[in-house]
């Protein structure tokens, strides 16, 4: 088999069999084919597509690139959440205490932020003593004593995914579907659960930025995670408004705690509960709307909290900080944002508003920068609010007074006013499967 042969195929319209393709996979985690040719095939996907089946097929070899998990030994019903990333996201911290409060099985591998888009992991940190790192036998052993457990990603899943995406990002070849799709599965197939729920951002602060494109790329997700044996569904919501009004690693680990005690954001907690709904309706709790009044009792009697609190007891954090979340670490330097006009806020870059955090030193460029978990933004208004000349927008918390002016430069130039309030719209546009 030569790869010269499968590129020609692909360039001119054919579909590649299994064997092609495990052969291209295998060639580019092992290094034996050349990064032109990696890269040609890529282009041609690009122009030329794949069908489902070939993408299942490509989905299928990148998990098989590399580590796998067997969590056989954790019994009963495992169910995961997967976020494509964005901007004040941080729905993990609710929903997995929520859905593992009744019983569910949460065994979660989570990764870190990079440019715009949060870390669950990162956000963890933030707690102090908390261990992001857990043996293959602790981690088991919590989700099956307490029921769930959250942990970075220390294995190599799907390294042929890390080679395929540096290529792609140097050749314009990033926004395939199938590319992306498996892409995304591939890892998360390595894990071993029975039911995902995906929740596919769309809109400003997204890397899929229209709503037609987010579902493709959902159904397409769907069907490999199905094709894979799982129980599937996908959402579809809005990531053209920052979720909740926190931004930054602290601030949004003290929004989830408010958000467990009933307090939280009105966009974020419906967004949480109805993922929590789909989570707890893939395993067998009724329908997602069942699901989501369950989700509202978890919150409502405590349950959710306390499991948060004994997930971070259990991996070594300091509780404090969840029984009385004002004790966490705060910036140095507070700067309030002061509106220059009068009138609604009818649109923001969400994207920008999550690189102004970055700038405060909240996030990170390369995988290798240091992370302020003090940094980030509150907002004091949002998407559809009145706004009064001189009224506070949102205040910036950081450690380093030259950050300031050019992340209060962003946050500004990212506010679009007007004398009419913008249409709704949804916080979750469609579901999937």
């Amino acid at each position: 088999m030569r790869m010269y042969d499968i590129i020609k195929k692909k360039r001119d319209g054919g579909e590649l069999s299994a064997e092609e393709i495990r052969f291209f996979i295998a060639g580019v985690t092992d290094g034996s084919i050349p990064d032109y040719q990696i890269s040609a095939l890529c282009m041609a996907i690009y122009f030329r597509g794949m069908s489902v089946r070939e993408t299942c097929d490509l989905t299928f070899a990148v998990r098989d690139s590399g580590d796998k998990v067997d969590f056989s030994a954790i019994s009963g019903i495992r169910v995961d959440k997967h976020s494509t990333g964005g901007v004040g996201d941080k729905t993990s911290l609710v929903v997995a205490p929520i859905v593992a409060s009744y019983g569910v099985k949460v065994a979660k591998m989570s990764g870190r932020g990079l440019g715009h888009t949060g870390g669950t992991i990162d956000k963890l940190e933030s707690i102090e003593g908390f261990r992001t790192t857990l043996s293959e036998e602790e981690f088991i052993s919590q989700v099956n004593e307490i029921g769930m457990a959250i942990v970075g990603q220390s294995r190599e899943f799907a390294p042929a995914d890390k080679k395929l995406y540096a290529l792609r990002d140097v050749t314009a070849t990033v926004d395939s579907m199938p590319l992306i799709a498996s892409s995304i599965m591939g890892k998360k197939l390595a894990a071993d659960d029975d039911c995902i729920v995906l929740d596919v951002k769309t809109g400003s602060g997204s890397f899929m930025k229209t709503v037609e494109n987010s579902t493709r790329l959902a159904r397409l997700m769907v069907d490999i995670g199905k094709n894979a044996g799982k129980k599937m569904v996908a959402l579809i919501t809005d990531m053209d408004r920052p979720l909740g009004n926190a931004i930054g690693n602290s601030l949004e680990v003290i929004e989830a705690v408010e958000t467990l005690q009933g307090r939280g954001p009105k966009d974020l907690t419906e967004v949480c509960l109805t993922l929590a709904g789909y989570m707890l309706s893939l395993a067998g709790m009724g329908t997602p709307e069942e699901g989501k009044l369950l989700a509202q009792k978890a919150i409502d009697s405590g349950k959710a909290l306390e499991m948060l609190r004994l997930t971070v007891e259990r991996q070594g954090g300091d509780v404090k900080l969840i029984d009385d979340p004002s004790l966490f670490k705060r910036a140095k330097l507070l700067h309030d944002v002061i509106s220059p006009a009068a009138g609604y806020i009818v649109k923001v870059d969400t994207e920008a508003y999550g690189l102004a955090s970055l700038a405060l030193g909240a996030g990170r460029n390369t995988a290798e920068d240091p992370i302020d978990y003090s940094a980030g933004i509150i907002l004091k208004k949002k998407t559809g609010d009145f706004v009064r000349k001189g009224e506070v927008l949102a205040t910036l918390y950081t450690n380093d007074a030259a950050s300031l002016a050019g992340a209060e430069e962003k946050l500004l130039a990212a506010t679009l006013f007007g004398d009419e309030p913008p249409a709704d719209e949804p916080l979750i546009y469609d579901v999937v499967g």
